[in-house]
This record gives C-alpha cells, sequence and structure tokens, in this order.
C-alpha cells in the first residue's frame, strides 16, 4: 500500500436509498426466521470461525483501517485484537447466559417459573468512522449470537472496514441474508433502518444519538448507545509522574484523539502540576507523526477536513484568549495533508471552547488544582460521563477516587484500555455520554425479550374442589404470609 498520508477516498462505494435499505431489512426479517431455530451452539460455532479468519486476516484488516481511517499501525491493531477479543468472549459466555432459568416462583413445590430469553428480531447498528470495525462487528456480534438478524449502516467515510469484517463472518458460514451493511447518507439509510428495526444500537455524537432516541421512542424499540465525552484523568501529588505521562500519551492521543474514551482534561494537584507539564510536554514532543503501515509512527491522521478545522478552531481560540502552548499546536501539511500534532494547553480557562466542548482530536489541557476534592469536583462539572483515568500513590487510594467520579468507566493506573478491554463488565456512558451498556451480559441480553413463563403445575389460584369460594379467599392471605416466611424466600 501507499502511505499518503490521507484516509482514502469512499465516495465512490454505491450507497443504498430508502426503498432499498427497507427491502434489505426485510429479507434479514425472513433470514432472522430461520436464523432463530439454529441452536445457539451452532451460532457460537459460526462465530469461532469468525474470530479465526480475524486472527488469520489481521495484517490485512489493519492495512485497511490505516488506508481508509488514517490510524497509526499500532492503533489499528488496537482495533483488530478487540475484534478477536470481543468473539471470543462472547463464543464463551453466551451458551450460559441465554440458557432457560428457573428463578422463584409465587408458591414453591406447586408451581414453577422459567425466564427465557427471545431475540428482538431485526437489530440497526448504525456505527462511527473512528473505529469502524470495533464499533460495527463487534456491536454485531452477540445480537448475531442471540437470534437476531443485523442491519449495518456504517459511516460514509469508512465502509469498507465494516465490509471486510462482513465478509469475514460470511465465510464463517453465517447467512448474507443475516448480516446486512448498507452504506449510505445518514438521513436516508439511518432513518430507514431505525423505521424498520425492533432495537437500535448507536454509536456517535450526542446531538444525533438524542435525535434517534427520540425517533426509536416514537415507535417503542429499544435504543442503546454509546456518545461524546470530555473525559478526565486526575493525577495526584503520590503518583509516579515518569509513569504517568508516558501513559497520558496513549490515553491522549490513541487514533489522534478520535476515541470517544480518549482523555481531553488533566487534573493535577498544585504542588507537583509543574513537573507533571514538563515531563508531559517532554513525551508529547518525542511523539513520531507518520504514514507508514509499520510500527514506527505514535500518531496518524486526522479523519477529514471537518475534524482538523474543529482542532485548529479550539486550539487556535484557546491561544487568543490567553491559553499556553505547552506541546504541538500546529497542524503537520509536510507529513499529510489532515495531520495535527498532539497539543498540549495549560492556562485554559472557562470561556475558552475547548474547555467544555469535545474536541475529538489531539488536544489536551492541564488544570492545576488544590487538592483531589477540587479534582473530584471539577472532574464530575460536565453533562458528560464516559471515561476517566486515576493515577495516585496507591491503588487503594486510585480505587477510593474511583468511586467518587460521575462516570460510566473508570480506569485507575489506565487511561481506556483496561476498563475497555474488561469485556466481562459493562462499558457505557452517564448523562449525555450514552444509554444502555454494551460488552459484558448486558452488551448480549440487550438484544433480547425477557421472557416468563409460570407454570402451575398441582393447583392454580382457583378454590380447589370441595372449598367453598369464601373460605379460600380468606385462607389466601394466611397461605401468602407463610410462603413468605419460607427458608430461601427473598
Amino acid at each position: 500500500m501507499v502511505a499518503i498520508g490521507l484516509p482514502v477516498n469512499t465516495s465512490s462505494t454505491v450507497l443504498a436509498g430508502r426503498a432499498a435499505t427497507s427491502s434489505i431489512a426485510a429479507s434479514a426479517r425472513a433470514a432472522q426466521a430461520d436464523w432463530v431455530a439454529t441452536p445457539v451452539s451452532e451460532r457460537l460455532k459460526i462465530i469461532r470461525r469468525y474470530r479465526d479468519l480475524v486472527i488469520k486476516n489481521s495484517d490485512f484488516l489493519m492495512d485497511l483501517l490505516q488506508a481508509e481511517a488514517g490510524k497509526a499501525r499500532w492503533a489499528a491493531q488496537e482495533e483488530v485484537i478487540d475484534l478477536m477479543a470481543n468473539a471470543n468472549y462472547y463464543a464463551r459466555v453466551s451458551a450460559d447466559l441465554l440458557k432457560p432459568h428457573t428463578v422463584q416462583g409465587l408458591l414453591p413445590a406447586i408451581g414453577k417459573t422459567t425466564v427465557c430469553y427471545q431475540p428482538k428480531g431485526v437489530v440497526g447498528v448504525i456505527s462511527p468512522w473512528n473505529y469502524p470495525m470495533t464499533l460495527t462487528a463487534s456491536d454485531a456480534v452477540p445480537a448475531l449470537i442471540a437470534g437476531n438478524a443485523v442491519v449495518v449502516k456504517p459511516d460514509s467515510q469508512t465502509p469498507y472496514c465494516g465490509l471486510a469484517c462482513a465478509e469475514l463472518l460470511y465465510q464463517a458460514g453465517l447467512p448474507r441474508a443475516l448480516y446486512a451493511i448498507v452504506p449510505g447518507p445518514g438521513n436516508i439509510v439511518g432513518t430507514a433502518i431505525v423505521d424498520h428495526c425492533d432495537y437500535l444500537m448507536f454509536t456517535g455524537s450526542s446531538q444525533t444519538g438524542s435525535h434517534l432516541a427520540e425517533h426509536a421512542g416514537r415507535r417503542l424499540i429499544g435504543f442503546s448507545a454509546e456518545l461524546g465525552g470530555k473525559n478526565a484523568m486526575i493525577v495526584t501529588r503520590g503518583a509516579n509522574l515518569d509513569k504517568v505521562a508516558k501513559a497520558a500519551t496513549r490515553a491522549c492521543f490513541s487514533n489522534a484523539g478520535q476515541l470517544c474514551i480518549s482523555i481531553e482534561r488533566i487534573y493535577v494537584e498544585k504542588d507537583i502540576a509543574d513537573e507533571f507539564t514538563r515531563k508531559f510536554g517532554d513525551a508529547v514532543r518525542a511523539m513520531k507523526l507518520g504514514t507508514a503501515y509499520d510500527y514506527s509512527a505514535d500518531m496518524g491522521s486526522l479523519i477529514s477536513e471537518g475534524q482538523l478545522k474543529t482542532v485548529i478552531a479550539h486550539v487556535e481560540d484557546a491561544k487568543a484568549k490567553g491559553a499556553k502552548v505547552i506541546a504541538g499546536g500546529k497542524p503537520r501539511p509536510d507529513i499529510g495533508p489532515l495531520f495535527y500534532e498532539p497539543t498540549v494547553l495549560a492556562e485554559v480557562t472557562p470561556e475558552m471552547e475547548c474547555a467544555a466542548a469535545e474536541t475529538f482530536g489531539p488536544l489536551a489541557s492541564i488544570y492545576p488544582v488544590s487538592d483531589v476534592d477540587e479534582a473530584v469536583q471539577r472532574a464530575n462539572d460536565t453533562e458528560y460521563g464516559l471515561n476517566a483515568s486515576v493515577w495516585a500513590g496507591s491503588t487503594a487510594e486510585g480505587e477510593k477516587i474511583a468511586a467518587r467520579l460521575r462516570s460510566g468507566t473508570v480506569n485507575v493506573n489506565e487511561g481506556y484500555a483496561f476498563a475497555w478491554g474488561s469485556l466481562s463488565a459493562p462499558m457505557g456512558g452517564m448523562g449525555l455520554s450514552g444509554v444502555g451498556r454494551r460488552h459484558g451480559a448486558e452488551g448480549l441480553l440487550k438484544y433480547t425479550e425477557p421472557q416468563t413463563i409460570a407454570t402451575a403445575r398441582v393447583l392454580n389460584l382457583d378454590p380447589p374442589p370441595g372449598v367453598p369460594a369464601t373460605l379460600w379467599q380468606k385462607s389466601l392471605l394466611p397461605i401468602v404470609r407463610l410462603v413468605m416466611n419460607l427458608p430461601g424466600r427473598t
């Protein structure tokens, strides 16, 4: 592949319209009727084969991510690793999670209550450009395992990444009609998907998520979303600043900062702020930008001219209002047309655009604070609540601080990867950062309808033969009170 420093232009991709999307959704619904009859064990065999194909084709997938999304090689690898791990996790746990199980019923011994999980039907996935494989295929895999068909609208800037993962699923044995990738404009294809699906998973901006939630709400269908963030890091005086400075470069600038869970605000106790700022600035200035299809670059390109303009606007606004540039602060057209230096600002004040608005680019700001209480208060002073990072003198101190943060995930001694990679745990946001969760049991069962089957095996609540109705009714309350107090009842 040629290293051009500019994500591949995918404008020639054949785009679907509303009628085509409706037809594709209808075909998916027809295919789902057969898929739901396929045993879970057989579905999981396909997912395991898909996992193995991802491993076999990992170099190609990384090449494609670099070409289409402009990522550095290691950032592309991060995404491919997630594809493998996500498929492996759900292949391992889904059979048990989806298995019908008995629960406490109304009357023990004479009745039985079972909870089953029925698929929603057709799941719509509207995925973003920043992690176009992970946030497409890894959201679709649990939906498919649960017995659903899936219709995906990939972002128009990165359709080939989603199509590549779909092809691997087909090669693994998944029926083509069951999993459809439908490129096209969001206001046409996205709207049509919401009109025809039984559940919607969306990753993107809070503004678009709010609009889609309203649309889904009018149809009374389930909705899950991971949205924007203005994620904070807290560094206390006991932290190892060399370690923090190094890790913060990845936490802030992975995929050129185009990561929903990347850090944009860093709160540092005042008596270590100067030292941290110096160490972090040195680490950022040492980062290498590049376009090569190897691991030589620390950071790649922005995705589009629009993203570049946003970063430039935020930095220039902050500089004009008195912010100090610690590192970076300039576009790098000598490397590629959409490159911008990883940038660190200090002395950022509330009236600056980057203080509260999500940049979604290679920009982080350092804020000295008097103590941990102020750091927590300021970290929580946002409408968002997606991810946070805490670095302290001890693990216990870090975990104590983490529990005070209003954030869906908090990493202690790490920026984002430990929480994201903990696939058994739910992942999602609070506030404007999202609704619902991916990963863990929640990430699978949200694509199902829990069904309660309660069976009266001996008698029901009608009077037994020969017992007068009045006597039976008087006896019910004492019977219920007795049952409530039996051992093991909750």
